[in-house]
C-alpha cells in the first residue's frame, strides 16, 4: 500500500467501488446485446400445451400398430357399462341428471338402451326406460321441495352464494324458469322435460308457484318418459350400426382426442385472457 493510501484509507474503498461499477456497467451492456427471451405465463403454459399435445399424437400415430390389437377407448368405455349398468344404476344417475346437478342424461339411457339390445343381456328395454323415468321424477321432486321450502327469497339469495354457484345455481337461471312456467302454466312441466335447457329447473318454477303435486308428477313422468323413450330409442339404433362404429372406433378415438384438445386449448386461452384482464 503507497504512502497515499495510509494517508488516505477510504481511497482504496473508492476505488473498489468504482471498479465494481464498472463491471456491472459491462455486465449490463452484455445482457443488453442478448435477444430478449421474456414469455408471459399465458405463453408459457399454452406452449406446454402444445408440446405435450404434438407429443401425445406423435406417440398415438407411433403405437397405432400395437394399440390396434388392444380395446379402444370406446369399447373400454362399453365395456364398464355392461359391467355396472343395471337397474339401480339407471334410477340414480337420472335422479342425479334430473336434479341440479349438471349430469346429461345422454350418457345413460342410450348406453342402457345399447345394452338391452344384445340377445344375452341382462337388461329390459322396456324397464330401462321405466326405471330411468321413475329416476328423473326422483330428481325432479329434488328440486321441487327444495323451492317449496325454501320458498323465492332464500332460493335467489342461494343462487348468488358461492355455494350455489357450487350447485350451477343462478338467479339468471331460475328467473328464466320461472318465466315460462308463468307463460304455459302447468303444461310446462311436461313440456319442460323435453328441452334440454329448460329440463333440470322446470321443477323449481312448479315448486315455487306450490303446484299439485300430483299433477306435478303426472307431468313430469309423462314428459321423461317420452324423452327417456327417444333416448332408448337412439341406442337400439347404436347398437344396430356397433359393427360401423367398433371398425371405426379408433378413429372415432382420435377425433375425440383432437376436438378435447382444441375445446381445452379454447378454455384455456379465454382464461387467462380473462384472467390477465381482470388484473389490469
Amino acid at each position: 500500500m503507497n504512502e497515499l493510501d495510509h494517508a488516505n484509507p477510504e481511497h482504496g474503498i473508492q476505488n473498489t467501488d468504482s471498479e465494481l461499477k464498472t463491471q456491472n456497467s459491462e455486465l449490463r451492456t452484455q445482457n443488453s446485446e442478448l435477444p430478449n427471451f421474456h414469455m408471459n405465463k399465458k405463453t408459457i403454459i399454452l406452449s406446454l400445451f402444445f408440446i405435450f399435445s404434438v407429443n401425445g399424437f406423435i406417440y398415438a400415430e407411433n403405437a397405432s400398430d400395437s394399440i390396434a390389437a388392444k380395446p379402444s377407448i370406446i369399447q373400454q368405455v362399453a365395456n364398464w357399462y355392461e359391467d355396472h349398468m343395471n337397474y339401480y344404476t339407471i334410477t340414480l344417475l337420472m335422479a342425479v341428471e334430473s336434479s341440479f346437478v349438471p349430469f346429461p342424461s345422454e350418457v345413460v339411457i342410450p348406453p342402457a338402451a345399447f345394452i338391452a339390445s344384445k340377445e344375452d343381456s341382462h337388461l329390459n328395454i322396456y324397464l330401462v326406460v321405466l326405471f330411468g323415468t321413475i329416476g328423473a321424477l326422483i330428481g325432479a321432486y329434488v328440486n321441487y321441495f327444495l323451492a317449496l321450502w325454501l320458498g323465492r327469497p332464500l332460493l335467489y339469495k342461494l343462487a348468488d352464494t358461492k355455494a350455489g354457484k357450487m350447485l350451477l345455481l343462478s338467479s339468471d337461471k331460475i328467473k328464466k324458469a320461472e318465466a315460462y312456467f308463468q307463460k304455459h302454466g302447468n303444461i310446462s312441466t311436461f313440456i319442460g322435460r323435453l328441452i334440454s335447457v329448460i329440463r333440470q329447473w322446470i321443477s323449481v318454477p312448479a315448486g315455487l308457484a306450490k303446484m299439485n303435486l300430483l299433477a306435478f308428477s303426472f307431468y313430469t313422468f309423462l314428459g321423461a318418459g317420452i324423452w327417456n323413450a327417444i333416448l332408448a330409442i337412439l341406442g337400439v339404433v347404436l347398437h344396430q350400426q356397433k359393427d360401423i362404429i367398433m371398425k371405426y372406433s379408433h378413429v372415432i378415438g382420435y377425433g375425440i382426442l383432437v376436438i378435447a384438445v382444441i375445446v381445452g386449448s379454447i378454455y384455456l386461452y379465454r382464461y387467462l385472457r380473462k384472467r390477465k384482464k381482470n388484473k389490469t
